[in-house]
């Protein structure tokens, strides 16, 4: 598959990345370490559903020298799939694990984008120890009663044919690159051909990379069958909003609710953007990041 330069090659360059395999449970996961522990904090980032860590990269680049984790969920880009089922209870239990397998303690910092801010909220609620919490593209509400409830319905009647047809058939159907790429071309909001050229990709290159279709059709009801107030009132730490003003997955104002759930939170709305931040916005994300987090940024 061609492969488009990432325009942010230049910038992740600059930190030093070091692969990792680790045995959770039994079974075998992948991680990248970006930077060297210091006097920072450690932060652990979660990607969304069907992308893998590389979804978050873009993010990393603008934040050099600080000290990142940043694995792949299971079934995932090489992480290995579950032994159980692929649940929001199954992937909070899992980064938990991950977490004490890693030592990482109260002094860490959690980021979730998108699907991975469900999985964070419900470890956290869970005993995932952590200083503070940072969650992008936040789902605050029900998909089907998001922005792009229609889409949603769409993608469930997709996902449930894609189960239902026989393993190589329905297996094809789930991972057709005309429907990622319909996928990735609305989603996309920038203007900018050759950062969108760049973003659909990465949505070629990763969007299909995970284990089988047992995984993808578990992960796909656990993302639309939860959102983080389910856990709000639970969440006690410090917990960062990032929000995009024109998010096809969730209202800006759902987000705004699930502030005033949240026990401690703030929010910054990203204006100009939806629900692919991490790749069309990544210096304003990690502007916030960097301020919550008191890290350096550029």
């Amino acid at each position: 598959m061609k492969v488009v330069p990432s325009p942010y090659a230049s910038r992740l360059a600059r930190t030093p990345v070091r692969q990792h395999e680790i045995d959770i449970d039994g079974a075998s996961a992948s991680y990248w370490e970006y930077g060297t522990p210091g006097a920072g904090p450690t932060l652990l980032f979660v990607h969304g559903f069907r992308g893998d860590h590389h979804g978050l990269e873009p993010v990393i680049a603008f934040l050099p020298g600080v000290h990142i984790i940043a694995p792949d969920l299971p079934g995932f880009g090489l992480s290995e799939p579950l032994p159980g089922e692929h649940s929001i209870d199954g992937y909070a239990a899992w980064v938990r694990a991950f977490g004490a397998a890693l030592g990482l303690d109260g002094s860490a910092i959690v980021l979730g984008h998108s699907f991975g801010t469900i999985v964070v909220a419900r470890a956290l609620a869970a005993g995932l120890p952590a200083a503070r919490a940072i969650l992008v593209n936040p789902i605050a509400a029900p998909a089907l009663s998001g922005p792009n409830a229609l889409g949603t319905r769409l993608a469930n009647l997709y996902y449930f044919v894609g189960g239902m047809l026989p393993e190589s058939v329905g297996g094809a159907l789930l991972k057709n690159r005309l429907v990622v790429r319909g996928s990735s071309i609305v989603l996309a909001k920038t203007k900018d051909k050759a950062l969108r050229r760049w973003i659909h990709n990465q949505h070629d290159r990763y969007f299909s990379g995970y284990a089988n279709r047992r995984v993808v059709l578990e992960a796909f009801r656990a993302s639309v069958g939860h959102d983080v107030t389910e856990w709000a009132a639970e969440l006690r730490l410090p917990v960062h909003l990032v929000a995009a003003e024109h998010d096809d997955i969730t209202f800006v104002k759902d987000v705004e609710q699930l502030q005033r759930l949240l026990p401690d939170a703030t929010l910054t709305v990203i204006p100009d953007v939806g629900h692919l931040v991490h790749y069309e916005t990544p210096e304003a994300a990690a502007r916030e990041i960097a301020r919550v987090a008191a890290v350096p940024v550029g």
